[in-house]
């Protein structure tokens, strides 16, 4: 009976992935209104492919990267669905998450095996705030399944203080903290920071240097969790969902694994939009999703809002 619910859970997130034919009327094609659930799913080579085919491109991966604009329903859909099809080719699969923190792994683990409900799972294991619409999919397929999920990232204060104080800060943690964030930090000027300078517009180049140790410190701490992972089971394929920023062009996370175990073979799957795209010769596969509302027109709410999520560190506590 188990077994019959597992595929049956596939074959609904399978079926699901199919897009729409065109409706008929009076002879003529109706073209199909597009929803923010819709996409489309291209090659780097350019090839239109659909879901089957890609899982099936993606089948000799031992690490798929699948990055979301966080909250955009189509890349959210598209990887549950993404995690069925790959499922159903070989079910000897792992799910890694940006989204659960090392320290939680315990927590994410008693939820699996059903010792806790998912109330507790959502606040001892400080579940996102859209865990309940966009990543509860992936978390209860894999339950179903009696998959792993590994917690894979570092814990957000940790990181914040790595902003604050730099890398060094690292030196500062106990050392049960200092387990919670990969053993090294990539500082060297690759092609990830140049991409995360460009984007940072304050002209504070030690600021900009302490928010990449940061940043990078999300990446490492990442990719050694899976790496990691597979040096314990590698007859296991992982999927891992994160950020666009972690995943796109290989440049963040996929570096940072190949660094630490250059045999491993990454793939990666992108969104993109019309205004969203990547460089042609990016070995990603594509997923055009429509992109997500303008966040401000006024600028001077956008800045009142910066203002506030840059407020939130006045309370935060780091180790002196």
């Amino acid at each position: 009976m188990k077994k019959w619910f597992s595929l049956g859970l596939v074959s609904v997130l399978m079926g699901c992935a199919s897009q729409p034919e065109s409706a008929r009327l009076d002879g003529q094609a109706e073209v199909q209104p597009k929803t923010f659930y819709d996409y489309s799913i291209t090659s780097p080579q350019g090839d239109t492919l659909n879901l089957s085919e890609l899982a099936q491109a993606l089948k000799d991966a031992d690490i798929i990267l699948v990055g979301e604009w966080h909250g955009h329903p189509g890349a959210h859909l598209m990887q549950a669905q993404l995690f069925a099809q790959l499922y159903s080719q070989n079910t000897n699969i792992a799910l890694s998450m940006e989204h659960f923190t090392r320290e939680k792994q315990s927590i994410v683990n008693q939820y699996l095996t059903g010792e806790i409900g998912e109330k507790t799972l959502i606040k001892e294991g400080n579940a996102w705030p859209n865990y309940g619409s966009d990543y509860r999919p992936l978390v209860e397929f894999a339950k179903q399944n009696q998959l792993d999920v590994i917690a894979a990232n570092a814990p957000k204060p940790i990181v914040r203080c790595i902003g604050q104080n730099g890398a060094d800060y690292l030196e500062r943690l106990p050392a049960v903290e200092r387990k919670w964030v990969a053993e090294s930090l990539t500082l060297n000027n690759d092609a990830y920071q140049e991409k995360f300078t460009a984007s940072m517009h304050h002209g504070d180049e030690a600021k900009t240097q302490r928010q990449f140790a940061a940043q990078t410190a999300w990446d490492d701490t990442m990719a050694e969790s899976m790496v990691d992972y597979l040096a314990l089971h590698p007859d296991k394929q992982i999927i891992h969902v994160a950020g666009r920023f972690h995943v796109a062009e290989g440049l963040g996370t996929a570096a940072r694994i190949t660094s630490r175990n250059p045999a491993l073979k990454v793939m990666m799957v992108t969104p993109v939009t019309e205004e969203s795209k990547l460089s042609e010769s990016a070995p990603d596969y594509r997923i055009e999703v429509m992109p997500l509302p303008t966040s401000y027109v006024d600028q001077n709410k956008m800045m009142a809002a910066m203002k506030s999520i840059h407020g939130r560190n006045k309370e935060l506590k780091c180790y002196e």
